[in-house]
């Protein structure tokens, strides 16, 4: 028995109908015994219902045993299916449908599955946990097929980490129709943390490192500065420029640098997957 499919009566009605659908979208099929179209589209149904696993309730109506329901919602013919959210109709559709359409109605109402990723992600920011939500709104972000509205949440999060290439990239993905005053405020946000994100210390580090740019140590230096100050990826380009001439330089002390930085961005990072497999590569 699918524990996401109930019978409707007048009984129930006021609980499935209208509490049920201010839980979760609510799909009404109105059906009976004679009616062949009902007995092809039901199958469907109960599928769907099975497959969403809880996002949605199949409601079925017996429109012979429940005439003053069916009359209370206009049905004239059957079958007719009607989704009701917070209480009331939203959509519906009469007479048997193909499921690729069943199905195409159903998403128009249903949560998205980067939704919940959302709400994780706004809760940790609400904590001040930016480094926390940055993975779950990656994966938001590529599971919405890069949403204008993502990439704009993640670009924020990824200035306010100080990784201002990251966000770059990611602002620059987003298309000239989403490129409004947000979009406008999130490029000066960036203009600005690039400006005041570089401490005395690395600017000094970095002169240094321009005047010698074959010392190791300074090398070294320099990155563990970059990384202090979060920008990863500068940080990993100058350790893996250092490796490349030597491997084990400063008795491991590069590569080993080079591995905490990739564990500080976390696994699942793009970042550090691309430098993870130049390393691979200098290994191999």
């Amino acid at each position: 028995m699918n524990q996401h499919v109930v019978e409707v009566t007048l009984e129930n009605a006021r609980q499935v109908l209208i509490e049920e659908s201010m839980q979760r979208l609510v799909v009404v099929d109105f059906w009976a015994d004679w009616c062949a179209p009902c007995k092809a589209l039901l199958p469907v149904l109960e599928k769907l219902a099975a497959e969403y696993d809880g996002q949605l309730l199949l409601a079925k109506v017996n429109a012979d045993q429940q005439p003053d329901i069916a009359a209370q919602f206009g049905v004239r013919s059957l079958p007719t299916v009607i989704l009701m959210r917070d209480g009331q109709p939203v959509d519906a559709f009469q007479g048997a449908q193909p499921e690729t359409e069943v199905r195409r109605l159903l998403e128009k109402h249903l949560p998205q599955p980067w939704e919940g990723l959302l709400d994780e992600a706004s809760r940790m920011l609400q904590a001040g946990d930016a480094a926390g939500a940055l993975p779950l709104l990656r994966e938001a972000y590529e599971a919405s097929g890069q949403s204008a509205d993502i990439a704009m949440a993640l670009a924020q999060v990824l200035i306010e980490l100080n990784r201002c290439d990251e966000a770059e990239t990611v602002l620059k993905g987003i298309g000239k129709a989403h490129q409004g005053p947000a979009y406008a405020q999130l490029l000066d946000l960036l203009a600005e943390r690039r400006t005041n994100a570089r401490s005395p210390e690395l600017e000094a580090l970095e002169q240094a490192f321009a005047e010698r740019p074959e010392d190791g140590e300074l090398a070294l230096r320099l990155a563990r500065q970059y990384r202090s100050e979060h920008q990863y990826e500068a940080a990993l380009q100058t350790l893996l420029d250092v490796l490349r001439r030597d491997l084990g330089f400063a008795d491991g002390a590069a590569r080993q640098e080079f591995l905490d930085t990739l564990n500080t961005l976390g696994k699942g990072d793009p970042l550090a997957a691309r430098f993870q497999r130049q390393f691979f590569n200098l290994l191999y």
